[in-house]
């Protein structure tokens, strides 16, 4: 009965505290073998809807193996639980909303299998639907916090981007639509996005911004100038960064050229001068969130100002220097960055936390993140790892640590 105590109490105190499960909405737990060592929010704001954008048997193998959402609703509305509700999930990647970033850290996430625009079956709507009901009553999320990844997640500047940009996804955008969201018991969305209105960002993806902030009505179904035919065909108006998004240079696309040649993204450096009818074949396996890369000048850009664009001399972009320095761009000159050489690495969009010492640790310089797989340690002998790749205790004194800014 002592056991027994504090639950009681619990129900007493709270009866009618809402309940996970529901008549007509089937959980299973299915947790990922990551879901233990991820740390506790502090606290939760907003509610991310994704689309696995492949089928259910792969999408479910991926996001359960790395930890990439709270909960994973297949077609037939069956809900898996992937990480435990109050622990933070790998799912937003780089992310921000009204001037905040990193989201995994204030936000609960749902894995829908389906495509962006393509419609949900109906066990779907009606699983989803009760699932967000619970949640927002547990957490007190208002319907407007209710946002699809395309809406928050953003990329830095690359070849073909000269700013911070929204567009980076279009992951979760058909949970834009005011249709769609009626049938998931949400009247009301955001009418604007908070960090373009701001200046923070500006507008990559110019279809997208019509589709998640425009009436519907006034939005034609479908992906845009992209059609189911020829959506992963490089033309006019159709880049590998349109097609692809941040995987464009990463070995898990391949490339079809006309003549019949082939090459992964991570095999080729020309990217403006690729052949129009040039087929992008994405693989299904890929992380719906990539994890940030290191960009090398004289692969993934001539230059520091093609990689990086506006953002090149900003005290966010970090140098690695062949000859071992570390500058920030706002410490280098205009001289000294055009100048900069071949196999110079780059981080855009970062914090240097400086040094790991004996009285200084990892976990106090960045908190929870200091775990993160898109936080990087830089070693004495210049090696860089991935925080997903350490432990705090084979982390070196004078060990530089960067992490996302």
């Amino acid at each position: 009965m002592k056991n027994w105590l504090p639950i009681i109490v619990w129900y007493l105190l709270f009866p009618s505290f809402p309940s996970e499960e529901a008549a007509g909405m089937e959980i299973t737990s299915y947790y990922s073998p990551r879901n233990r060592e991820r740390p506790l929010r502090s606290r939760t704001d907003y509610i991310i809807l994704h689309t696995t954008e492949g089928p259910a048997r792969g999408s479910l193998r991926k996001v359960r193996r790395n930890g990439e959402t709270h909960y994973f609703v297949n077609t037939d509305g069956h809900v898996y639980r992937i990480i435990s509700k109050e622990r933070v999930a790998f799912h937003t990647g780089r992310s921000m909303w009204g001037g905040k970033t990193n989201l995994d850290n204030r936000s609960l996430g749902i894995e829908v299998v389906g495509y962006h625009n393509k419609n949900i079956t109906t066990a779907q709507y009606q699983a989803l639907r009760e699932l967000l009901r619970q949640l927002q009553s547990i957490y007190h999320i208002p319907d407007e916090r209710v946002l699809s990844h395309s809406m928050i997640a953003y990329g830095v500047p690359n070849t073909w981007h000269k700013h911070s940009h929204r567009g980076r996804k279009r992951c979760g955008m058909l949970f834009a639509r005011e249709s769609v969201r009626k049938k998931l018991g949400l009247d009301k969305k955001p009418r604007y996005d908070p960090d373009v209105k701001a200046g923070r960002l500006v507008v990559g993806d110019p279809y997208l911004a019509k589709v998640l902030y425009g009436r519907e009505r006034e939005v034609k179904t479908g992906v845009g100038r992209f059609t189911a035919d020829n959506a992963n065909i490089i033309a006019a108006g159709r880049t590998a960064w349109d097609i692809a998004g941040d995987r464009y240079n990463s070995a898990g696309v391949l490339y079809r050229f006309p003549d019949g040649k082939e090459l992964r993204g991570d095999q080729i450096i020309a990217w403006k001068k690729l052949t129009a009818g040039t087929i992008v074949v994405l693989g299904e396996r890929q992380r719906e969130n990539e994890l940030e890369q290191i960009k090398v000048i004289g692969w993934d850009g001539k230059s520091a100002r093609e990689i990086a664009g506006d953002e090149y001399d900003n005290r966010a972009t970090i140098y690695f220097l062949p000859d071992g320095r570390i500058r920030r761009g706002d410490e280098l000159t205009k001289s000294e960055l055009a100048a900069l050489p071949v196999k110079t690495r780059l981080l855009v969009g970062y914090i240097d936390g400086g040094y790991i010492t004996a009285r200084r640790s990892a976990f106090d310089i960045c908190g929870s993140r200091w775990k993160l797989p898109d936080t990087f340690y830089r070693f004495s002998d210049s090696s860089i790892v991935s925080g997903s790749q350490i432990t705090d205790k084979a982390i070196p004194e004078q060990t530089r640590i960067f992490f996302r800014n």
